[in-house]
C-alpha cells in the first residue's frame, strides 16, 4: 500500500484485496447479496477490527461481528462499488465506536483489585523496560486528543482515504488534513519526549 506524503491526496491501495473481490464489485446490480458480504468481510474485517483495538473498544472482536451484522441489511442500497463498501463498512464501525464510549461514560467505573496493577510498589527494573515496549497502536494514541485519535485510527489503522475520513468525522477534507498533519507531529513530539524520559 502506498500514500502521497505531501498532502496525501491519493487515494490509499490495498495491496491485500483479491482480484475477484474488485470483479464483484464491478457491478453489484442484481449480485447476490451473501457473495457481497462474503467479499466485504473478506476484505475489510481485519482492517475494522484493527480499527476498533486502536480506538480502545473492550470486545473488538464482538463489535466488529455487529458492524458487519449492521452492513448486511444495507447491501441492498450499496453505491460506489469496493470503495461504497469501505466507507459505509467504516462509518458504522465509528458509530459503534462512539456507542461504546457513550455507554462507558454511562456507566459506573468498578474495577476489581489486581494485585499486579498496583501502583503502591516500585517495579523491578525487568518490568519497568518490559512495560515501555509496548508499542501497539492504542498505546501510541494515548496522549492524543480525541480528535487526533480518531483520525489517525481512520487513515492508518482502517486505511481509509481523506476523503472517506472527512465523512465519517463531518469535516471537511482540508480539515482532515490538517488534523492528521498535527497529529503525528505531536505523535511523534511525545515519542521523542517518551525516548529522552527513558534515557534519562
Amino acid at each position: 500500500m502506498y500514500w502521497s506524503t505531501p498532502g496525501m491526496e491519493e487515494p490509499l491501495v490495498l495491496d491485500t484485496l483479491a482480484e475477484e473481490n474488485f470483479e464483484i464489485f464491478a457491478d453489484t446490480a442484481g449480485a447476490d447479496p451473501a457473495v457481497l458480504f462474503g467479499a466485504v468481510y473478506r476484505t475489510f474485517s481485519g482492517a475494522v477490527l484493527g480499527y476498533l483495538k486502536a480506538r480502545g473498544v473492550d470486545d473488538p472482536e464482538a463489535v466488529t461481528q455487529d458492524v458487519f451484522l449492521a452492513f448486511y441489511p444495507k447491501i441492498g442500497e450499496l453505491t460506489g462499488g469496493l470503495q461504497g463498501a469501505k466507507s459505509l463498512v467504516f462509518s458504522i464501525a465509528h458509530a459503534r465506536m462512539v456507542d461504546y464510549y457513550r455507554r462507558v461514560e454511562r456507566r459506573p467505573d468498578f474495577t476489581p483489585y489486581d494485585p499486579l496493577e498496583d501502583s503502591r510498589s516500585t517495579a523491578s527494573a525487568e518490568d519497568h523496560a518490559l512495560g515501555h515496549a509496548s508499542g501497539s497502536a492504542a498505546h501510541l494514541l494515548e496522549g492524543l486528543s480525541e480528535d487526533h485519535r480518531e483520525v489517525l485510527a481512520l487513515r492508518v489503522v482502517a486505511d481509509l482515504s481523506i476523503e472517506q475520513v472527512a465523512g465519517i468525522m463531518g469535516k471537511s477534507q482540508g480539515a482532515i488534513k490538517q488534523l492528521q498533519r498535527r497529529a503525528l507531529q505531536n505523535l511523534k513530539d511525545q515519542t521523542l519526549s517518551r525516548n529522552q524520559a527513558d534515557h534519562d
